[in-house]
């Protein structure tokens, strides 16, 4: 949830939201009497609510009587990612670099102050990052894809991001306020290459630069707290391939 309760809130579509989010963070199927324990309803509610996510698709009942997520929460993630107008070889280039690199690569957008990465190409030499993954927000203050984006606004539109979005700590050495962020970036030009050494992750490094001509970003990822020359090298050729008409 973001910003103020809004005064027509309508609790039944909040209470709906609610179940469909409980179902789908679960590591199991749920029961109904769980799913009523865990969103805090009564276990009427809980049923009606159930019934009615089934019937719209977006929960599917198992014989044993226990919930899923159904297909229709799959349907509405293809269509989110659908709705970016991603450049036309992102996918290509994407691949081609983690295929050169062996780092995996990442393409990201600011949207609405929050960070988007809208598609991944798993490569070899880079650890697996489940919060860098297709469909997902992550933090725009402790990535370079964020802060290659943010370094592209003006300071005060990336001052409200970061105040807006929240300078969580995910490791020792995430930045730990705007200023922070801001002294990072105060000796980078817009466009430059941006890199992060076990801010997001520990023991994980990543650079990103913004497309030019565009509001894209790359990136890359890599073991340990450096990212190796020659991968930088395949990411600023990804960057200038990506932004060439």
């Amino acid at each position: 949830m973001t910003g103020e309760e809004p005064s027509d809130l309508i609790r039944s579509v909040s209470r709906a939201l609610r179940v469909l989010e409980e179902v789908s963070r679960a590591d199991r199927p749920l029961s109904v009497k769980v799913i009523a324990r865990r969103c805090g309803l009564n276990l009427s509610t809980s049923y009606h609510l159930v019934r009615t996510l089934c019937y719209e698709g977006y929960l599917h009942r198992r014989p044993e009587g226990d919930y899923l997520p159904g297909s229709q929460v799959a349907e509405r993630f293809h269509e989110m990612l659908e709705s970016f107008e991603r450049p036309p070889r992102g996918s290509e280039v994407l691949r081609h670099l983690a295929d050169s690199s062996g780092h995996s690569a990442y393409l990201a957008q600011l949207a609405h102050g929050r960070l988007m990465v809208v598609d991944v190409a798993e490569g070899p030499r880079s650890p697996w990052l489940e919060d860098l993954q297709a469909g997902l927000e992550t933090a725009p203050h402790a990535t370079a894809l964020g802060k290659a984006l943010l370094l592209s606004l003006p300071s005060r539109v990336r001052h409200g991001i970061l105040t807006e979005y929240g300078l969580r700590r995910f490791t020792s050495a995430t930045p730990a306020s705007v200023e922070d962020v801001e002294e990072e970036l105060a000796g980078l030009r817009p466009g430059q290459v941006v890199e992060e050494h076990g801010q997001f992750r520990a023991e994980v490094a990543c650079a990103a630069a913004v497309v030019p001509g565009t509001q894209w970003a790359i990136g890359i990822s890599a073991r340990g707290l450096a990212i190796p020359p020659a991968a930088a090298a395949h990411l600023a050729l990804a960057v200038r391939d990506l932004g060439r008409p």
